[in-house]
């Protein structure tokens, strides 16, 4: 299930840039609580708390219960959205939304495959994971950390749909059943090349000796130059 822990937080009166660079040189982080019935409310929280906190988070969804400063009774709260500095990943803000215990709430949850799937081990296959995270319903309460499937079974052309996920109980699916998460793919042979595979249909080049220089010419114009040429002729028919 979700991790669930406890963050003390106190209202936070000043807003902007100016008042934001304080609060960070104090190690203070700006945070913001919305949803619910009550209006979005700005608070404060010590940057090691928070730190703490996602240190030992072992999955995105964390329920927070907020215990702010000077109310009677905490809020509970899912990390909505938190913002991290490009350099160095400090974090910078972080909103919490506001959720009920007894009301369900909708989620993404990250998707794990466990063990090897058979047509990978023995059939040199390639497991593809469609699907990274499942979008859930379910109370704040039953809301996992992670969903883990067992690939071992699968064999080549195998497929593994959402409709097929065995769920936590009091979690559904929201994400569409006939969807493919997982599946095994045959092994991809690798073609010859066309141009190789011609060459060797076509066989071996046959490489003609070239004729050495003053070589006999042939034998058509051997008999052309044997040929008397017509002045010749017409001498001999004067004698």
């Amino acid at each position: 299930m979700a991790k669930q822990v406890k963050l003390a937080a106190e209202r936070r009166e000043t807003t902007g840039r100016s008042a934001m660079r304080k609060l960070k040189g104090r190690g203070i982080i700006p945070a913001i609580v919305y949803g619910g019935k009550d209006k979005p409310q700005p608070l404060q929280v010590l940057r090691r708390d928070i730190n703490v906190m996602l240190s030992h988070a072992s999955g995105e969804n964390i329920l927070v219960e907020l215990e702010i400063a000077g109310e009677k009774s905490s809020r509970m709260a899912m990390i909505q959205e938190i913002q991290h500095s490009p350099v160095g990943g400090d974090v910078l803000h972080v909103d919490f939304h506001a959720v009920s215990m007894d009301e369900k709430i909708e989620a993404d949850v990250p998707l794990e495959a466990t063990g090897i799937a058979n047509g990978v081990k023995n059939f040199g296959g390639l497991l593809e994971q469609s699907l990274r995270v499942l979008a859930v319903e379910c109370l704040p309460r039953d809301l996992p950390d992670k969903i883990t499937v067992d690939v071992s079974a699968l064999n080549i052309g195998d497929s593994i749909h959402v409709r097929d996920i065995k769920l936590p109980d009091g979690v559904t699916a929201k994400t569409p059943v006939d969807l493919t998460a997982f599946s095994v793919l045959a092994p991809v042979v690798e073609e010859e090349p066309v141009a190789a595979v011609a060459e060797t249909a076509a066989g071996p080049e046959v490489i003609k000796e070239k004729k050495e220089e003053g070589e006999a010419a042939t034998p058509a114009a051997t008999g052309a130059a044997k040929a008397a040429p017509p002045a010749a002729k017409e001498k001999e028919a004067k004698k």
